[in-house]
């Protein structure tokens, strides 16, 4: 970490406050207390700042701060909320190299599962069920959100609370509006956790969390900690980082708002018919259950598929892993964080919770996974044979999992998109 950036004289933050004081800001006062789940009073009333562009590279940090400054007080928050927030600000190098790295993804959908959804975290997850049970039942039989599924966000965000991360939130937010890529989102952020300190929830030096700023127990982003963060221990403050009631009401309130179904699961393993369209099995096709029943798709564990509405197929390793039938609920944890394989996790650790069977199936694991130089490479040469894939970028969509399928179907294997080694070979022969 630098306590300043390169644009300046190495003083100390403080320093840096004293001449932000002198610049003539003055408090606004005492805010009145926030009320749970919404933005102070103070807040609310101010009028909404003009948009603001991202920093330019060339603006020094204390203009910088000295700007921020001045509209976080026009939204109502107290001048001596904000001093003591950057008292001892610091200005992160690795969260810049966090946020600007691309990340490789050699992991295989069943490594990450592996990870999330193995034994030890199942039992330590009924032991947190079995711990917790009345305050569970009560949170779930007002928000209608199984303790199973609470208790599952809490365990692959944080391992159930052991792994919350260990980045000062203000830090890393203000690294990040200031250089970051996305400054005008994370200026928001920063200004939201402002609001946060403003009323009192945390105080400054315990609001920690990740490089990118998500805090507490089930990683809240400090917009939906406005949002969503509840009092339930009744103690006047939304503590999502020590207290497990706050905790786990902040998130059924969160979950709730998403989406989620009451007396619904998020779906189920099936089989799929021989002969299955593949190019049915994508989260933007949704069809009637009873549609898929016609289908032929069956339950893994047999018997027919129950209920009805709407739900659609997603096949995460092609025709030799696992299928999956992904109901409403399915879509209201992708809400929480949008990757198929965090939903997958989160909903197959709260069925093992509950006493539900695993994955019936087997994943391929002879398969290692494509680097992103192979899959841009996949998809350069399924470009090249008139396709379709969209932009070489190195992630595997679905306009790449649909060009795959059309040149699976012209060499006469099954259409399932799946992105391998072999099929890269199998390309690169062809191109």
């Amino acid at each position: 970490m630098r306590t300043l950036p390169r644009t300046l004289p190495r003083h100390s933050a403080r320093l840096l406050l004293v001449t932000l004081l002198l610049a003539g800001c003055q408090s606004t006062g005492a805010s009145a207390p926030v009320p749970a789940g919404g933005a102070s009073p103070a807040a609310a009333a101010a009028p909404a700042p003009a948009p603001r562009p991202a920093a330019q590279p060339s603006q020094s940090f204390p203009d910088w701060l000295r700007a921020l400054r001045a509209e976080a007080l026009a939204q109502g928050i107290r001048a001596q909320t904000f001093d003591r927030a950057f008292q001892r600000v610091k200005l992160s190098d690795r969260v810049v190299e966090l946020d600007s790295s691309q990340p490789e993804f050699t992991r295989q959908v069943w490594q990450y599962l592996d990870s999330a959804v193995n034994e030890k975290r199942v039992q330590a997850g009924r032991q947190k069920m079995q711990e917790n049970a009345a305050l569970l039942n009560r949170i779930s039989q007002r928000s209608g959100v199984p303790a199973e599924i609470l208790v599952a966000f809490w365990g692959v965000e944080t391992d159930f609370g052991n792994s919350t991360g260990g980045f000062s939130v203000v830090d890393a937010l203000t690294t990040l509006a200031y250089e970051g890529r996305r400054a005008a989102y994370f200026r928001t952020e920063l200004l939201a956790a402002l609001r946060i300190l403003d009323s009192g929830d945390i105080a400054p030096e315990r609001m920690s969390g990740s490089w990118a700023g998500a805090m507490g127990q089930t990683q809240f982003m400090p917009t939906i900690f406005l949002k969503h963060a509840v009092d339930e221990d009744g103690d006047g403050h939304r503590d999502i980082w020590g207290s497990l009631p706050d905790v786990l009401a902040s998130t059924a309130k969160f979950v709730l708002a998403n989406g989620w179904r009451s007396g619904e699961r998020w779906g189920e393993e099936v089989r799929l018919p021989d002969g299955f369209p593949y190019d049915q099995a994508e989260l933007s096709v949704v069809k009637p259950v009873s549609e898929w029943r016609r289908m032929g798709v069956l339950p893994a564990g047999g018997g027919e598929l129950a209920g009805e509405g709407p739900a659609s197929i997603i096949v995460l390793a092609g025709h030799q892993g696992p299928a999956f039938l992904a109901r409403d609920n399915f879509r209201a944890i992708m809400r929480y964080n949008p990757s198929t394989s965090y939903a997958l996790a989160v909903a197959l650790l709260s069925d093992r919770m509950a006493g539900r069977a695993g994955v019936l199936g087997s994943w391929p694991r002879q398969e290692t996974a494509l680097s992103k130089d192979e899959r841009t490479e996949l998809q350069e040469r399924l470009a090249s044979l008139g396709m379709e894939p969209g932009t070489p970028d190195g992630i595997i969509g679905a306009n790449t999992r649909n060009a795959l399928r059309r040149f699976q179907t012209s060499i006469g294997v099954v259409p399932d998109g799946f992105a391998t080694k072999g099929m890269l070979e199998r390309l690169r022969r062809a191109s």
